[in-house]
C-alpha cells in the first residue's frame, strides 16, 4: 500500500470518532421543549400539556376496591382476598425480610436492626391488638403508612402486600402455638430437632416455664420508644 493511502486511512480512523461524537451532541441539542418551558404554541403559554381527566398510571386503575385498598365498600377492613398457599407464604416471607424486618425483625417482635441503632421501636405483631386486627388493617397500614412507618405503596405492589399480610399471620401463629397444638408428624419433627419439652416435676407440678411452645429467635431489648405503627 502506498504511503499516501496509509495516511488517508489513518486520518479517516481519527475523524470517525469525532464525527460520531458530534452526531450524538447534535441529537442532545436538537430543538425540543425542556420541562415546563414556555411556549407560544398553546394558549396558556406552557409547553407542558395538562393530564387528561381520568388518567391513571399503568397498574393504578384499582378496579377491585378490596384488592387495592383492603377496605370493603361499607368501610370495614377486608379479610385476606386470596387463598393461603405455600407459594404465597414464601413470597410474603421474601418481601417481609426485605421491607419489614429492618424494623420489625424477622419474627415480628419489633427489634429490627435499625431499631437497635436508635429508630423508634414498633409494637410486636404478637400483641393481642395486632393478633386480633383484621387483615385489611395490616394491608392498609402497609399501603398508607401509620405513625413512624411510611407508605410502601410505591415500593410494594398490592399482590406482595397481601402476601406480606399472610406471612405476618403465619408469624403470629408460630409464636402463639404450643407443641401440643401441632399435628403428630410435625410434633415428632419438632422434638427431634429441638429436644423434648419440659416434663412435670417429681411432685407432679408443671416444670418452670409451663407447656413448651415452639420457640423463635430471642428478642433482645432495643433502644427507643414503642410507636403506634404496626
Amino acid at each position: 500500500m502506498r504511503a499516501d493511502a496509509r495516511w488517508r486511512l489513518a486520518a479517516v480512523a481519527l475523524l470517525l470518532p469525532l464525527a460520531a461524537a458530534s452526531c450524538r451532541q447534535g441529537m442532545y441539542d436538537q430543538a425540543k421543549y425542556e420541562p415546563y418551558e414556555e411556549s407560544a404554541l398553546f394558549p396558556n403559554g406552557s409547553s407542558a400539556r395538562p393530564i387528561p381527566a381520568g388518567t391513571v398510571p399503568r397498574g393504578g386503575l384499582m378496579e377491585d376496591r378490596v384488592w387495592s385498598t383492603g377496605i370493603e365498600e361499607g368501610g370495614e377492613f377486608a379479610a385476606l382476598p386470596v387463598p393461603v398457599t405455600p407459594e404465597l407464604l414464601a413470597r410474603g416471607r421474601d418481601r417481609f425480610d426485605v421491607f419489614c424486618a429492618p424494623c420489625h425483625d424477622r419474627v415480628g417482635n419489633g427489634d429490627g436492626m435499625i431499631v437497635r441503632r436508635g429508630y423508634l421501636r414498633p409494637p410486636s405483631y404478637h400483641t393481642a391488638r395486632l393478633r386480633d386486627a383484621p387483615d385489611g388493617y395490616l394491608f392498609d397500614v402497609i399501603t398508607r403508612g401509620f405513625g413512624q412507618m411510611p407508605s410502601y405503596a410505591s415500593q410494594v405492589p398490592a399482590a406482595d402486600r397481601w402476601a406480606i399480610v399472610a406471612y405476618i399471620r403465619a408469624l403470629q401463629v408460630s409464636q402463639d402455638t404450643g407443641l401440643g397444638d401441632l399435628p403428630p408428624e410435625l410434633r415428632r419433627a419438632a422434638v427431634a430437632e429441638l429436644g423434648p419439652p419440659p416434663g412435670p416435676t417429681p411432685g407432679g407440678a408443671e416444670a418452670p416455664g409451663g407447656p413448651a411452645a415452639v420457640p423463635g429467635p430471642p428478642a433482645a431489648a432495643g433502644p427507643g420508644e414503642e410507636t403506634d405503627s404496626p
